[in-house]
C-alpha cells in the first residue's frame, strides 16, 4: 500500500465515498424517514470514526442593510460508529431517523437537505447531499387548512433570522407564513402572519395581526408599526382532532378581538 495512494486519499482523491439512498423524498416535518447508506471503499483502507447525517436548511439574515443566506443545521444524526473501510469494498447499512418537528416547509426559497458524511481523521470528509420536499407537520397542516377556510390566501413563506425567538425553538431563525385576507377580514386586516412550533402534543402559534389603518390615527399607527398585534395561542392534539373547521372558529374569535 503506497504512501502516494494514502496521500491522495487524504485529500479526497481515490478515497472512500458515501451515498445516502432515501426511501422517500417527500415527507412531513417530524416524519421518520429511512434509507440505505452506501459506502464505497477507495484505493486504500481508511479508518472511519463516524458516519453521520445533518438535516440542514437556509434562512435570510439582514446585516448592514444587506440580506444574505445563512446555512443552518437542524439536527445531527449518528448513523454508524467506528469501523474500517477496506479498499475497493462496498458497505451498505439500513438507517432510520426522525426529522425534527420544526423542520421548515420547503415553500418559497426555503431548501431542506440531508448532508451525509464520513468522519475520517487527517483526510477530506467525503459528503453526500440529498434534497427533501418537506410538507407541514400534520398539526400545522390543520391550522393552515383552517386559515384557508377563513378566506386567507398564502402570499409568502420565508425563513428569517430571529435570535429572540430562538430561545423557544432552539434555532436562530423562524419560518413565517404570511397571508392576506380575501373575504371575511378583507378591509380590516392588511395581513396575518403565523409562526408554528409543533410538538408531540399539539402546536403553539404566534400570530402577528396587522390591522388595516383607518383615518389619520390609523395612518400614524401604521407608520409606527403600532397597528400590529402579537398573539400566542396553542391547539392541543384533542382540539386538532376536531378538525380544521373547529380551529377556524377559534382563530376567527381571536382575530375579531384585534380588528
Amino acid at each position: 500500500m503506497s504512501m502516494f495512494k494514502r496521500m491522495l486519499a487524504s485529500v479526497g482523491i481515490g478515497g472512500a465515498q458515501v451515498d445516502l439512498m432515501l426511501h422517500q423524498e417527500v415527507v412531513n416535518a417530524g416524519d421518520t424517514i429511512s434509507g440505505v447508506v452506501r459506502i464505497q471503499g477507495g484505493r486504500v483502507d481508511q479508518q472511519v470514526d463516524d458516519v453521520y447525517a445533518f438535516v440542514k436548511t437556509r434562512y435570510v439574515k439582514e446585516q448592514n442593510d444587506t440580506k444574505m443566506d445563512v446555512e443552518a443545521t437542524l439536527s445531527k444524526i449518528l448513523l454508524a460508529r467506528k469501523f474500517t473501510v477496506e479498499a475497493e469494498q462496498v458497505y451498505e447499512y439500513p438507517v432510520s431517523f426522525q426529522l425534527p418537528v420544526n423542520t421548515p416547509v420547503t415553500m418559497g426559497r426555503t431548501p431542506v437537505w440531508i448532508q451525509t458524511g464520513l468522519d475520517i481523521k487527517e483526510a477530506v470528509d467525503p459528503k453526500d447531499q440529498d434534497q427533501l420536499e418537506v410538507n407541514p407537520h400534520p398539526y400545522s397542516a390543520v391550522i393552515l387548512e383552517a386559515v384557508k377556510q377563513l378566506g386567507f390566501r398564502l402570499r409568502k413563506v420565508t425563513c428569517e433570522y430571529a435570535p429572540n425567538y430562538s430561545r423557544l425553538n432552539g434555532l436562530p431563525f423562524v419560518q413565517e407564513f404570511e397571508f392576506v385576507p380575501t373575504s371575511q377580514f378583507r378591509g380590516q386586516l392588511d395581513e396575518l402572519e403565523i409562526m408554528f412550533d409543533p410538538d408531540e402534543n399539539g402546536v403553539d402559534l404566534l400570530l402577528q395581526i396587522d390591522r388595516k389603518a383607518r383615518g389619520l390615527g390609523g395612518f400614524f399607527s401604521e407608520a409606527m408599526d403600532t397597528d400590529e398585534r402579537f398573539v400566542k395561542l396553542r391547539f392541543d392534539r384533542n382540539q386538532l382532532a376536531s378538525g380544521a373547521s373547529y380551529a377556524a372558529n377559534q382563530l376567527a374569535e381571536i382575530i375579531h378581538k384585534y380588528v
